[in-house]
């Protein structure tokens, strides 16, 4: 019984972490587009639709930017936890390795997010013309 509820509360607590993460507006509506696709729907965006994809495509890489610093700020500050990781020694390939992709990640996302904002309103424009 007890290793059942432990299973189950496992379960869910990874189904949480999975899911929690982005609202499921956005994961319905983020769209993959590779390399080739995003390089040219950026050469020929016109049209209002074309715009808002963009945008939905950066958002959507603005969303992961900020799941992996959040993980990185997590990891920094089990490393601080931990004497020997910790130390003077490890730090600069722990803690600061960490602290540093941190911050990385979330200037990512905001970057992100101003070009999502950004082909939100060329959307805008387009489409008032």
């Amino acid at each position: 019984m007890k290793r059942t509820l432990g299973i189950l509360s496992l379960t869910i607590v990874l189904a949480i972490a999975t899911f929690g993460q982005v609202p499921a507006a956005q994961r319905q509506h983020a769209e993959k587009l590779n390399k080739q696709q995003l390089l040219s729907l950026i050469a020929t965006a016109k049209t209002p639709a074309e715009h808002m994809r963009l945008a939905r495509y950066y958002e959507a890489k603005a969303q992961d930017y900020l799941a992996q610093s959040k993980e990185h700020a997590q990891m920094a500050e089990q490393y601080k936890k931990n004497p020997l990781t910790s130390s003077s020694k490890w730090a600069t390939g722990t803690v600061g390795h960490c602290e540093y992709f941190a911050q990385m990640f979330k200037d990512a996302a905001a970057k992100m997010q101003e070009l999502a904002q950004m082909h939100e309103e060329m959307a805008k424009a387009v489409e008032a013309h």
